[in-house]
Parts: structure tokens; C-alpha cells; sequence
């Protein structure tokens, strides 16, 4: 036991001490953070260089005035001008661009213009198109003289916002975001094919290197081939827990300290304030209420219903237990062949179940609870990410304890095959193996 301790020590502080390992454990968190802080921030900070926009319409004044001015946008209705000129004195003139509209009256695709010296941003084209739009549908409209139609069509206007709520088998109610649920497997299940596939490799790469410099040959003087595959296994194993641990916490402290300077105060005292207020308020208040709930705070509110605990602690869970399943199959093939080029016969079998896992994965977000993702789920070689998938939704207790054993039950025997097959393998070189030696190697007594 003392001398897998061993093992496991070297392995792991050698990965650990790595600069490749130090670079990557602190530069995903800073990337991470960014995806999660930049969008906000963007949203808080916002356009706020003025535009001055000239409108010409030829032949007509239907849209004068139609268009609103915005806190960055003033439309400057022209008379009388002459759009051929305006294509090239219009930034001489002050103005961010010019909008044309022709004598068709934007009736035909095409007919409205945004002349500009750069590509003009969604907010403003959208922002004009959505104005000319509505004046459009009004003046149809108006040929059918209908009286007060304008105040018929504000009281049909319907704003439908479906809330979800998920019951557990106490009678527990939360509230769910499908978005949110999708989201959270979608990346469960992605970091278990990556850190597995990932450090599995590690695996394989760390016995060929030992076979090739004869270094194996010094080691299995003092410890037994099991216990050598054992500990590196391990000890890598200890290398992707570390990372995948300050991955999490790194992350955590680099959002919060991000949200404090780049984001407003007021932005999360307004969506936390909102969340206290909405949860103060009776759900068929909320209901009947025609101001719709705001989008920040059913979103914030949907993150705070997901069961974190649950989900991480499956997570480590599947990622140790898939891992060290195909850890074993990687030691197999590290042993099997003297260098990364002869590897590729022996990967097929490996990598094909963990790419159908990640087709099925797919599966599950549209139905979790069909067939075909609840046996995935229950496979060994596919559940940890299938399984992963599934989780956010809401797994019965009995499905999820029956694939962790079988996960467990295979992990153990595939060890048992990958010591017998190690044993014989790291000490063979110059011979190409197949997969008929390999099984000769399993049936070997000694």
C-alpha cells in the first residue's frame, strides 16, 4: 500500500509542479469569468455615442416624424435635399448616416436605404425598421375605417410568459428555467467527455514514455506492474480533481470581485431587490399582475433554484468513476504499443462509445426520460455523460444508484483486465501487437 502511496505522490506533484498544469488551472478560470461578466458588463455600458441621423423620403411625407428619437438617436427630417449629394457631404454635414425612403413607401423589400461610412449596429437598423414597420401596419389598417381600432388592438395585445415549476416527491416546489436546465447538462456533460478523454490520454502517454526511456524496467524491480498502473492512475486522477476544484473556486472569486468593479451597483441591488420583492409576492398575484416579471430576475431566481450540490457532487462522482474506467483502457493501450503513432487501432473502440454518449447527450435535452437516455444513462461506458445530462431535470434515486454501481462494478473488472494486460505489455518491444496477443496477454496465468 505504502508503495501506491508512493506512486500516486510522484505522479501527482510531477503534473502538478508543471508550468503547462500552473498556466492552465489559472488562465480557464480568468476565461471562464469573462464569458460569464462580459455580456453584462456590455449590457450595462451600452452605445452612448450620440448619432444624428438625416431621413429623406422623396416624393412623400408619410414617415416624417414617425421615427423616435432615442437617448444615442436624433432623426433630422430633411426637405428639399437631394439624396445623390448626401452620399458624399452627409459626415461633412454632422450626420452618422442617411436614411432613404423611396417613392414606393417601403411597401417593397429594398425600397428603405441606410446610408453610412460604417456598418451601422443592430440596435439602430432595428430600431428604424421596427418604427417604419408599425407606422406601416397602422396606415394598412386605417383603409378599413374602423373606429378606435387603435384601442382594440391594446386590449387584445397578449404577452404570454410561461413559468415552470418542478414538484419534487415531498411536495417541494421550486421554480425551473428550461434554458438554465439545458445549459447546466449541456456542460456537465461536455466537461466529463473533456476531462476524461484528457487525462485518460495523460495516462496513455505517461506509460509510453516509461516503456520507451526503459525507465519501467528500473521501476518494476521494487513495485509489482498492478500497483505501478494503479498509482499513475490515481495520481492523475488527484491532477484532474485539482484542477477541476480550482477551476470552480478560482472562478467564483474572479465573478465576484469582476461584478463589483465593472458592473453597476445599482444593476444587482435592482435584480436582488426585484427577486425579494417577486418572492414576497402570492404566485397568482404574479399571475393576474400585467407587468411581466423581469427577465434578470427570473433568471438569477432560476439559478438559485438548481440544485448545486446534487450536481456537483454527481459530477465528481461520474468524472472519477468514467475516468478511471478509460484511464484502465488507456494504460492497456500505453502498454500494448512503443510509440503515440501505433496507437490509433487500439483508440477506436475507446472513443466510440464516448462520441455516442455525446450524440445521445443530445437526445436527452429534448426528452431525458425516453429509452434510449435512460439505458445510455445505465451503460457504463456512456452513462457518466449521459447521466450528466439527465441530472438537471430530475433523476429517480433507484436510476442513479444502479448506474454509479455499474459504473463502479466495470471500472472494477476492466482494472482487473488492464493489470493482467499491463503486466505482460510494458515489458514487450519491437512486436506489433493485435488485438488476438492482447487476448493472450489476458489469458496468461503468470
Amino acid at each position: 500500500m505504502n508503495k501506491i502511496i508512493l506512486i500516486i505522490k510522484r505522479e501527482y506533484l510531477s503534473r502538478v509542479k508543471k508550468k503547462s498544469f500552473i498556466i492552465m488551472t489559472l488562465l480557464a478560470p480568468l476565461l471562464m469569468a469573462a464569458m460569464l461578466i462580459i455580456p453584462f458588463w456590455m449590457m450595462s455600458k451600452g452605445d452612448d455615442t450620440e448619432k444624428d441621423i438625416a431621413v429623406v423620403e422623396e416624393g412623400t411625407s408619410l414617415f416624417t416624424g414617425v421615427i423616435p428619437d432615442t437617448k444615442t438617436m436624433r432623426f433630422h427630417y430633411l426637405e428639399d435635399a437631394s439624396m445623390e449629394d448626401l452620399k458624399t457631404t452627409f459626415p461633412d454635414l454632422g450626420y452618422y448616416g442617411v436614411l432613404y425612403i423611396s417613392p414606393k413607401q417601403a411597401l417593397v423589400p429594398g425600397s428603405v436605404e441606410f446610408w453610412c461610412k460604417q456598418q451601422p449596429p443592430l440596435e439602430v437598423t432595428m430600431h428604424i425598421s421596427n418604427a417604419l414597420e408599425k407606422e406601416i401596419e397602422r396606415l394598412k389598417l386605417e383603409t378599413y375605417n374602423i373606429s378606435n381600432l387603435d384601442e382594440i388592438l391594446a386590449s387584445v395585445e397578449t404577452n404570454i410568459q410561461i413559468q415552470t415549476f418542478k414538484i419534487s416527491g415531498s411536495g417541494e416546489v421550486k421554480k425551473s428555467n428550461t434554458g438554465i436546465t439545458m445549459g447546466i447538462a449541456y456542460i456537465s456533460g461536455f466537461l466529463i467527455y473533456m476531462f476524461t478523454f484528457m487525462f485518460g490520454a495523460q495516462v496513455m502517454r505517461g506509460v509510453i514514455e516509461e516503456k520507451t526511456s526503459r525507465i519501467v524496467e528500473v521501476i518494476i524491480s521494487s513495485v509489482k506492474p498492478f500497483q505501478l498502473m494503479l498509482g499513475k492512475i490515481v495520481g492523475i486522477a488527484l491532477v484532474g480533481l485539482t484542477q477541476f476544484v480550482s477551476w470552480v473556486v478560482l472562478t467564483g472569486v474572479i465573478v465576484f470581485i469582476a461584478q463589483n468593479i465593472f458592473l453597476p451597483d445599482n444593476m444587482m441591488e435592482q435584480i436582488q431587490s426585484g427577486q425579494s420583492i417577486m418572492s414576497a409576492v402570492p404566485a397568482a398575484a404574479q399571475a393576474s399582475s400585467p407587468m411581466p416579471m423581469n427577465e434578470a430576475q427570473r433568471f438569477i431566481e432560476s439559478i438559485y433554484s438548481v440544485e448545486w450540490g446534487l450536481i456537483i457532487l454527481t459530477f465528481i462522482a461520474y468524472f472519477m468513476g468514467g475516468y478511471l474506467l478509460y484511464a484502465s483502457l488507456f494504460a492497456i493501450v500505453g502498454s500494448a504499443v512503443d510509440n503515440e503513432t501505433d496507437t490509433q487501432q487500439f483508440m477506436l473502440p475507446i472513443t466510440i462509445p464516448m462520441i455516442l454518449g455525446l450524440f445521445v447527450m443530445l437526445n436527452a435535452f429534448q426528452n431525458p426520460n425516453s429509452s434510449i437516455a435512460f439505458w445510455f444513462s445505465l451503460i457504463p461506458f456512456t452513462s457518466p455523460i449521459v447521466m450528466m445530462a439527465r441530472i438537471p431535470f430530475g433523476v429517480p434515486v433507484w436510476e442513479l444508484t444502479t448506474s454509479l454501481l455499474l459504473l463502479v462494478i466495470t471500472f472494477i473488472l476492466t482494472t482487473w483486465m488492464a493489470g493482467k494486460i499491463y503486466r505482460t505489455g510494458i515489458l514487450m518491444y519491437g512486436k506489433k501487437v493485435s488485438y488476438k496477443e492482447l487476448w493472450k496477454w489476458l489469458r496468461y496465468k503468470n
